[in-house]
């Protein structure tokens, strides 16, 4: 009987660190990105809504896979069950000093 991962992968994407849940994570054929796919959300029907969760939930509806590239990869962990997908905005004295950023940036001019 195969036992069914779930992992968290936190990345950096567009200034935030968003953490979700997916059920499978690979490298992708494409150099330098990582593969994240079947996406786990909390139940719709639940009473209490999360706002951040809602907001994860709308942007990767209808989304069957995401190529992240692996620069923004912050960590992925293999957990046991699911948890809140969030979105972290990145402090900007966390930026500025380097506590928190993308491997790799392109020069903005």
């Amino acid at each position: 009987m195969s036992e069914k991962h779930i992992y968290k992968v936190a990345f950096i994407n567009q200034e935030q660190v968003y953490e979700v849940y997916v059920k499978n994570v690979y490298q992708a054929e494409l150099y330098g990105f990582v593969i994240v796919e079947d996406f786990i959300f909390g139940e719709k029907s639940s009473i209490v809504i999360d706002p951040i969760e809602e907001k994860l939930r709308s942007e990767f509806e209808g989304v069957n896979r995401s190529f992240i590239p692996m620069h923004n990869i912050i960590r992925i962990d293999q957990v046991k069950k699911r948890g809140t997908a969030k979105i972290v905005a990145i402090s900007k004295d966390a930026a500025e000093d380097g506590r928190l950023s993308a491997l790799y940036s392109p020069d903005k001019k």
